[in-house]
C-alpha cells in the first residue's frame, strides 16, 4: 500500500508541473506583464514609467525564465516562473493584483463555499439515490416510465432556472429566505439552505437516471436471479443484493467529487452572493487578476489528483477483490 502511495504520489508530480507550465505559458507568454499592467491601470495613453512600477510593485519586472543578470542559484530562482509558479508547490500563492494575500483568502473562503458543497453533495447523493431505488423497485410499470420521463425534462432545464425559480419563490414571494449574502457561525443556516435546496433539485434528474442505470445493471446479473430463485422478496433482494453491490461504483466515485467540494461552486455561489471560492474564481476572472485565477487552477489540479487517488484506495475498501501493490 504505502509503495503504491508513493508511486502514484511520484506520478502526480509531473502532472501538477505540467498544468504549472501549461498555466504558466497561457498567462505569461500570451498575455505579457506588460499587457497586464496596461489592462490593471486602464489607461489608453500610460506612460512607459508607470507600467514599469506597476511590474516591479507585484514582481513581475523580472525574466520569465532565466535570469542571466543573476548569479549562482539566481539565474533559476529569481525569474517570475520560479517566484509565481514553482511556490505554489510550497502552497505559497503570493498576492493578489489588489494586494491581498491569496493562501489566506483560501483559507477563510474555503468554509463558506463547504457549507454549502458538503450538505448539497450528502443530501443530494441520498436523494438520487433514494429516487433510482424507487424506479427500479417498480421498473417496467408507469411509476418508472413517469420518474424517467420527469428526470430527463428536469435534465434538460438549465441550472440558472432553478436558481431564479428558488430566489423569486421562496425568497421574493415566500421571504423564507434571504436572496443573497452570507453570515458565519450558525447564523449561515438561513443563507446557505436554499442554495443547498436548489442544488439538490438541479441535480437530481441526472443523479437519478445514472444510479438507475447502475442499478438496472446490477439486476441483471446471475447472482440477483440466483437470489430471486430461493424465494426472497423483490425488496430484499433490492437493498440487500443490488443496493450492496451498486454502492461500489456509487461511494468510489463520491470520493472522487469529496476533495473538489472545496472548491465550491462558481454559479451558486455568484447568484447567492456566497463568499466562497467559487464566486472567489468568478470576481478574480472578471477583475484579470491572474494571479488568483492560476492559484485556484493549481489548487483545483491538487484535489482532482487527491481525488483519484483517494478513488484508488477506497476501491480496496468496498471490493476485497482489490488489491493495491
Amino acid at each position: 500500500m504505502s509503495a503504491y502511495l508513493l508511486r502514484r504520489l511520484a506520478y502526480a508530480l509531473p502532472i501538477l508541473l505540467g498544468v504549472n507550465l501549461l498555466t504558466f505559458a497561457l498567462f505569461f507568454m500570451v498575455n505579457t506583464p506588460d499587457d497586464m499592467a496596461r489592462l490593471h491601470l486602464g489607461v489608453k495613453r500610460v506612460t512607459p514609467e508607470a507600467i514599469e512600477n506597476w511590474k516591479a510593485a507585484r514582481g513581475y519586472d523580472k525574466p520569465l525564465f532565466l535570469n542571466v543578470q543573476a548569479s549562482g542559484s539566481g539565474v533559476l530562482t529569481d525569474t517570475i516562473f520560479f517566484e509565481k509558479s514553482l511556490a505554489m508547490f510550497a502552497f505559497e500563492f503570493g498576492q493578489a493584483d489588489d494586494g491581498r494575500d491569496i493562501g489566506n483568502e483560501i483559507r477563510t473562503r474555503m468554509w463558506p463555499s463547504l457549507a454549502i458543497a458538503l450538505p448539497t453533495f450528502v443530501i443530494g447523493l441520498l436523494v438520487n439515490i433514494s429516487v433510482a431505488l424507487i424506479l427500479v423497485f417498480f421498473r417496467h410499470s408507469y411509476v418508472e416510465w413517469t420518474g424517467v420521463v420527469l428526470a430527463v425534462a428536469m435534465m434538460s432545464i438549465s441550472g440558472l432556472f432553478y436558481i431564479i425559480a428558488g430566489q423569486y419563490l421562496f425568497a421574493k414571494v415566500w421571504a423564507l429566505a434571504p436572496i443573497s449574502g452570507y453570515q458565519d457561525g450558525f447564523n449561515a443556516a438561513r443563507f446557505v439552505w436554499l442554495p443547498v435546496l436548489v442544488g439538490v433539485v438541479g441535480g437530481l434528474g441526472a443523479g437519478a437516471r445514472w444510479y438507475r442505470t447502475l442499478f438496472l445493471e446490477e439486476a441483471g446479473k446471475d447472482y440477483v436471479r440466483t437470489a430471486r430463485a430461493k424465494g426472497l422478496s423483490e425488496a430484499r433482494v433490492l437493498f440487500r443484493h443490488i443496493l450492496k453491490n451498486g454502492m461500489v461504483p456509487i461511494l468510489t466515485g463520491a470520493v472522487a467529487v469529496f476533495p473538489l467540494l472545496f472548491m465550491g461552486s462558481l454559479i451558486l455561489e455568484s447568484f447567492f452572493g456566497i463568499p466562497g471560492l467559487g464566486s472567489y474564481t468568478i470576481d478574480a476572472i472578471n477583475a484579470q487578476d491572474f494571479a488568483i485565477v492560476r492559484a485556484m487552477v493549481f489548487l483545483g489540479a491538487v484535489l482532482y489528483i487527491l481525488g483519484l487517488i483517494l478513488t484508488d484506495l477506497s476501491y480496496t475498501l468496498v471490493d476485497p477483490r482489490v488489491r493495491l501493490k
